[in-house]
């Protein structure tokens, strides 16, 4: 098995502040593995750059999550701004599945507020798919439960940040011989929200994964 010492020695120190769980390391290893099985996929920029999408869609877990949907009447005024009066907002407060199914209904292949789609088909996994018809992209509309799956969703954060299919942008328009753009890649998957910050977390990945390159180099030799 290769050598990752060197490459979670420096994720530990930078991203993790001097340590990282059992589980944010299994969910470092699965995506690891997972590029080292793609022909694909070789360019480390653009493994970091699905690292740190992952790493930030899941606040540092590295494990799939669900949406969190437990607004507060004034979290659902500020989010959602157009969706709720003051009076609704206080109907609806503190009940995520009847604010999914609000919020999401009608829209992204969903059926209306009645159909309970929003619910069914809320944000999960390490890029958080949201929809019917994004489930059905990924093939698994009829088990949406599938995406908090960690082997599913790491196919369908793979997948569709190389393929385009979250957004109609995809690494190889960021991440190409010539071309680096880390700040403009988050269009892959969130337009231009948070592009800092993911850009940040790319780098550190991306000299982490320098570290495991010359540890592989090393063992070689």
């Amino acid at each position: 098995m290769t050598d990752r010492t060197g490459f979670f020695a420096h994720v530990r120190q930078t991203l993790g502040r001097g340590t990282l769980s059992s589980a944010q390391v299994e969910g470092l290893n699965r995506l690891l593995d997972a590029f080292a099985a793609r022909r694909d996929l070789f360019d480390p920029r653009q493994q970091a750059y699905v690292l740190a999408t992952a790493w930030h869609e899941t606040g540092g877990r590295m494990q799939p999550v669900a949406e969190n949907l437990n607004y507060s009447a004034r979290g659902l005024i500020a989010t959602f701004q157009n969706r709720f009066s003051a009076e609704e907002a206080k109907a609806y407060a503190r009940q995520p599945q009847r604010i999914a199914n609000r919020v999401y209904a009608s829209r992204i292949g969903n059926g209306d507020e009645a159909s309970g789609d929003g619910w069914r088909f809320r944000g999960r996994g390490l890029v958080q798919i949201t929809g019917r018809r994004n489930y059905r992209i990924f093939g698994i509309e009829s088990a949406p439960e599938k995406a908090l799956d960690p082997e599913t969703a790491t196919r369908i954060l793979i997948n569709g940040m190389v393929s385009g299919a979250f957004s109609g942008a995809r690494l190889s328009d960021y991440f190409r011989p010539g071309r680096e753009d880390w700040l403009k890649a988050r269009a892959i998957v969130n337009g231009r929200d948070k592009a800092d910050l993911v850009a940040g977390y790319g780098r550190v990945f991306a000299e982490g994964l320098v570290t495991l390159r010359r540890d592989v180099g090393i063992a070689a030799e």
